[in-house]
């Protein structure tokens, strides 16, 4: 059962032969993906378009955008609704991209525990496509920021997404300014010299900087106050995004910048600790001293254990899993081994709910199919209620089955199920699917079910719908 749980739990779902693979050793079988880069796996085909970078993604939607602002300008009609979608019409092509490119990876990856682990983070440091300067860029998040970094420091991963520009757009932190900013000061001696001119108003944007304490390190109960939020965003006022018009056109489109004109400037107090440092520097040791502290390492380990072994996390997991975040560090590999070497991980009865994801993941790779278009996995997840990259929230995706589980849910997945059957290509009969698939978990009832089929195809559906298919 261990070779079923590290496949099941731990990674995405068994392709054909993973079972085998991982039975000699299924520690040993994990561990070895959880070192280096999680990189992309895919289509071998290449029916996946080339993912374009964040800065080449945003440097097309400003220049959508400020044609968009043309054509309102040179006509007297009102906008049509092609002008109005221009923007969103300049991203929807990298999206779809970045949707397909993840699934493929996920069909293909020979290192699913690492796949995992990137899908994870994404949530944690969750962003939605929803908004509009985000949505293409939010796969571009995973990609860059994080997969990168999965096999580092927590500290590392934890700068490098609160640097990305997809994380700053969808925080609105690009406009967070201090009031005794360099360009607060000129903007006052400008408006004392023009009285008659409009005055622009300086001010912080919290966003940024609650979501870091409350969703990203410390947690909810993290021992923060309203005036470490507020001391932390005059931290990270000038972190910004490069591109623009007028005062904002330094810095390349669509790569972190630092606004020195905007930063607050002076000492500020983070969780009882006085940070001194000057410009960008400043929000670099704080988000170094938050990935240190043990409320952080509580937080990341109660979300872990949540996600790989139970909806209620066993206390002694996340001890242990603590603990190894703190003796090394915030180093990610070790915090991954004491995940896997906790006894608590391996309970054969302790099995999470798939989510919509974690279902049309497991399918793709149980049938050993890869998808070729964008646009039929866009509408799966939209059939299936997980949008990619769309959680809506900063909060990420429901991480625990009453989420997932209502009625019209499962319909959906049933409909889902019953078209993957009717697409079945006959490689290996059903009842051999499960064993390949589930191993142990393959109930002697569902395999009867499958041999009773009055196809293969609906055996398919049958065997996806199958209570022991929907847990990991």
């Amino acid at each position: 059962m261990q070779a079923e749980i590290a496949v099941l739990r731990f990674g995405l779902g068994a392709r054909p032969g993973e079972l085998k693979a991982a039975a000699a050793d299924p520690r040993a079988w994990l561990l070895a993906q959880i070192q280096g880069p999680a990189n992309l796996a895919l289509d071998a085909r290449g029916t996946a378009a080339p993912l374009a970078p964040s800065d080449e993604i945003f440097a097309g939607f400003l220049a959508a955008r400020d044609e968009r602002q043309k054509l309102k300008q040179e006509s007297a009609a009102p906008a049509d609704a092609k002008t109005l979608n221009m923007t969103r019409e300049a991203y929807q092509p990298h999206y779809r991209a970045q949707v397909l490119a993840r699934a493929q990876s996920a069909a293909l990856t020979t290192r699913p525990f690492a796949e995992r682990l990137v899908h994870f983070w994404t949530n944690h440091f969750a962003v939605s496509a929803d908004k509009g300067a985000v949505f293409g860029l939010a796969g571009t998040l995973e990609n860059e920021a994080i997969r990168p970094h999965i096999g580092g420091r927590f500290a590392d991963l934890l700068l490098a997404v609160e640097q990305h520009p997809a994380m700053i757009a969808f925080l609105d932190n690009q406009y967070s300014a201090g009031k005794d900013s360099a360009a607060a000061s000129f903007a006052a001696r400008r408006g004392a010299a023009r009285p008659d001119s409009p005055k622009r108003q300086f001010g912080i944007n919290e966003n940024l900087a609650r979501e870091i304490l409350e969703l990203h390190t410390l947690g909810v109960n993290g021992g923060y106050a309203q005036a470490d939020v507020t001391s932390f965003a005059q931290v990270l006022t000038g972190w910004s995004i490069g591109g623009g018009n007028g005062p904002l056109a330094s810095g390349v489109p669509g790569r972190f910048y630092f606004r020195e004109n905007l930063h607050q400037p002076g000492a500020q107090r983070v969780m009882g600790k006085i940070y001194s440092e000057q410009g960008q520097g400043q929000g670099e040791a704080v988000l170094l001293g938050l990935a240190r502290r043990p409320e952080t390492a509580q937080f990341i380990a109660t979300k872990l254990v949540r996600h790989f072994v139970s909806d209620e996390p066993p206390p002694a997991a996340v001890a242990q899993v603590a603990r190894a975040f703190l003796k090394s560090g915030g180093d990610l590999p070790a915090v991954y081994a004491a995940l896997i070497e906790s006894p608590q991980a391996w309970a054969g009865d302790a099995r999470k709910f798939k989510t919509p994801q974690d279902f049309v993941f497991s399918t793709f790779r149980a049938l050993d199919v890869s998808p070729a278009r964008a646009e039929e996995v866009v509408r799966t997840f939209e059939l299936l209620g997980q949008r990619q990259y769309t959680p809506g929230s900063p909060a990420g995706w429901p991480d625990t089955s009453k989420s997932w589980d209502g009625s019209d849910a499962l319909m959906h997945r049933v409909i889902w199920a019953s078209r993957m059957g009717a697409t079945y290509e006959k490689g290996i009969e059903p009842p051999d699917l499960a064993a390949s698939s589930l191993g142990a978990y393959a109930r002697p009832e569902t395999v009867t079910a499958l041999r009773r089929a009055a196809s293969s195809n609906q055996a398919v559906a049958l065997l996806l719908m199958s209570p022991e298919f929907q847990r990991r």
